[in-house]
């Protein structure tokens, strides 16, 4: 008998679809959260330890354990039980101290990895599955989701597969994908699923733009964070909100009713892994999560929540055009005018209310970084650039007009 325990998402997910290929009806699967896997190996030590079978073998993917669990294990194969942990995480990477876990955050051919490549690498190697077409894509759509490559690389098909496992029970999408990689010769949605998944899509879109506008921004630690609460579409919002804000180092996703914070960038910089082991969490550089305990509550939920959300950058302007340089106007919620211009020598200056600012950018987007960071200031209308402009034309010309103005810069 086989028994396969996995993560709960559709990486996890994906280990226990191969695994049906491979094993059909002589497998158990549990998919489990990342504090559960512990219970559940738990619960699979202490049965064997009376029920022994010699031909049982059990699969952990997706997730490790914690170190009591981790040391049972251990001792579970030196008494000649059959154990295989594969995982991907570098949070893990001191797995690969035994014999029975393999931990690869990339394969050998540069990819990153994620836990479905690797069983499925693991079970070609060993000769418990065959390569087919239809298989090498569902894989690769699998891992392009996981990694966050599937944005970069533009594959919305692995995008769409995530969207599809969230939208059906995982019992359906099992046997649906298991039929599929069986019969088909490529992988493609039915007419169905093509439908369905175009709603979903409409839906999304939804509720990213009403979630742009609840998005706060605040220093946590050195790093300028985004901090939006959220229950669903973690991954699209990320996306949508890192690219929409570049200034902000991560983006911190709050799951109240779960308990969970989930953390993503788009910046190689920034290891959110890292900000999440700071919490008893992990996971990936762009892509990690941990559990809301009470440093992660006072610092993500009560310390930021009297602060106003971010103003949404003018989106219909014809004039006050980022990167323009003769000049680009912001503005902050103390009714502040910012203004970003190229000088003769072609740095990038800051005018605050028409004082000039000491710092000086090479680029445009520097510039507008530090403003953004630094004074939480949005793009202006069209009709306030206009105002402006209108203000400094009007005092150039008194300036050199009126009289009284003149006699008072002679005196000067």
């Amino acid at each position: 008998m086989y028994y396969l325990y996995s993560h709960n998402d559709l990486d996890g997910v994906g280990c226990g679809i191969l695994a049906k290929c491979a094993f059909g009806e002589d497998l158990e699967i549990r998919y489990n959260s990342v504090t559960g896997i512990n219970v559940q190996v738990d619960k699979f030590l202490n049965r064997n330890a009376d029920q022994r079978n010699s031909e049982d073998k059990l699969f952990i993917t997706d997730l490790t354990v914690n170190h009591d669990v981790e040391q049972r294990l251990h001792q579970y194969v030196q008494e000649g039980g059959k154990v295989q942990l594969l995982d991907h995480h570098k949070t893990a990477l001191h797995f690969n101290d035994y014999g029975w876990a393999k931990v690869d955050v990339h394969h050998a051919d540069g990819r990153t990895s994620s836990a479905t490549s690797l069983l499925y690498d693991y079970m070609i190697e060993q000769g418990l599955l065959e390569r087919s077409v239809v298989m090498d894509q569902f894989v690769e759509l699998v891992r392009l989701y996981d990694t966050w490559e599937w944005e970069a690389e533009n594959k919305v098909q692995a995008k769409r597969l995530n969207d599809l496992f969230y939208m059906i029970s995982v019992d359906e999408f099992e046997a649906k994908m298991v039929d599929r990689l069986r019969d088909a010769k490529e992988f493609s949605f039915d007419e169905f699923e093509e439908k369905i998944l175009n709603m979903e899509e409409n839906k999304i879109e939804r509720y990213i733009r009403r979630k742009k506008r609840e998005l706060i921004q605040t220093f946590i630690g050195d790093e300028c964070v985004g901090i939006v609460y959220a229950e669903s579409y973690h991954s699209e919002l990320a996306s949508e909100l890192g690219t929409e804000y570049p200034h902000l180092d991560y983006i911190a996703i709050l799951n109240m009713g779960g308990r969970k914070m989930s953390l993503r960038t788009i910046h190689d910089h920034i290891d959110v892994s890292a900000i999440a082991m700071r919490f008893n969490g992990g996971g990936h550089a762009k892509a990690s999560g941990c559990t809301i305990g009470n440093e992660v509550y006072r610092l993500y939920v009560e310390e930021p929540f009297e602060l106003e959300p971010i103003r949404v950058d003018a989106s219909r302007n014809q004039f006050n055009i980022k990167g323009t340089e003769t000049g680009v106007l912001y503005e902050t919620t103390n009714e502040d005018q910012i203004f970003v211009f190229m000088t003769s020598s072609g740095q990038w200056v800051v005018e605050w209310n028409d004082e000039l600012l000491s710092f000086q950018f090479e680029t445009f987007e520097q510039a507008e970084r530090h403003i953004k960071r630094n004074y939480g200031a949005w793009l202006s209308k069209d009709e306030d650039y206009v105002n402006k402009l209108s203000d400094t034309v009007r005092d150039i010309r008194t300036r050199h007009t009126d009289p009284s103005s003149q006699l008072t810069d002679n005196k000067e």
